[in-house]
């Protein structure tokens, strides 16, 4: 499952200038993040006049705009989606996913708080807060990281939502040559075998699994 984590603090924090930083820190580590923003107040992708905006006009419940280098969805919804909801009907192939906001949500959260701007935090460890970054030290019982320190706030990140998916050993050789993986397809490869395997008498306590494919001289299908 694809770990979330939410940036969030009150107006005017720098949300946005963190998340920022932050994604070319974890991108340039190899990783594939998917941010999400959430806006309470609505917002609108698809200009008047555009061709996307006459097809969404027209009645359609679902517009999707594709070209060589981007793809776009704009989708009726019924409720706003809170991030699994998200997560689970629209995001795929990244290791995790950023949002700014969502500070309601369940999911795990950074707080940025600046002690020029605010008195106080806007979560506890009730809110499943795990770490602050600020230029104020808090000793709340959570990891508090300086406010320019982009690379240990990712050694965070990384150690706390990332490496355990690495530590799933998984490797591919096709017709002898290894495959490189990234983080999220050795996960996937790992959860769907290894919950095959358990469905299997007498394997549930396996610590290695080796599978092999082969078709003849044919190429395998």
């Amino acid at each position: 499952m694809i770990p979330i984590v939410s940036i969030v603090g009150k107006s005017d924090s720098g949300k946005t200038t963190l998340i920022e930083k932050l994604v070319p820190e974890l991108a340039g580590r190899g990783y594939k993040i998917a941010t999400v923003k959430h806006d309470v107040h609505g917002f609108d992708v698809d200009h008047k006049g555009k061709d996307s905006w006459r097809h969404k006009q027209s009645g359609a419940h679902t517009v999707i705009i594709s070209s060589p280098k981007k793809l776009a969805l704009i989708r009726d919804v019924d409720k706003d989606h809170n991030l699994e909801q998200v997560r689970d009907k629209f995001i795929q192939d990244v290791d995790i996913i950023i949002s700014e906001g969502y500070k309601s949500d369940i999911q795990p959260k950074i707080e940025i708080f600046r002690k020029e701007k605010h008195t106080d935090l806007l979560c506890t460890k009730e809110d499943n807060l795990v770490a602050i970054i600020s230029n104020q030290a808090f000793d709340i019982g959570v990891p508090c990281i300086d406010l320019e320190d982009i690379k240990s706030l990712a050694d965070f990140i990384e150690t706390r939502f990332l490496k355990s998916r690495q530590e799933r050993l998984v490797t591919l050789k096709v017709d002898g040559q290894n495959i490189s993986l990234t983080p999220f397809i050795t996960g996937l490869i790992y959860n769907t075998i290894k919950g095959m395997i358990n469905s299997l008498r007498g394997t549930q306590s396996a610590t290695r699994i080796d599978i092999r494919l082969e078709k003849g001289n044919d190429p395998v299908r």
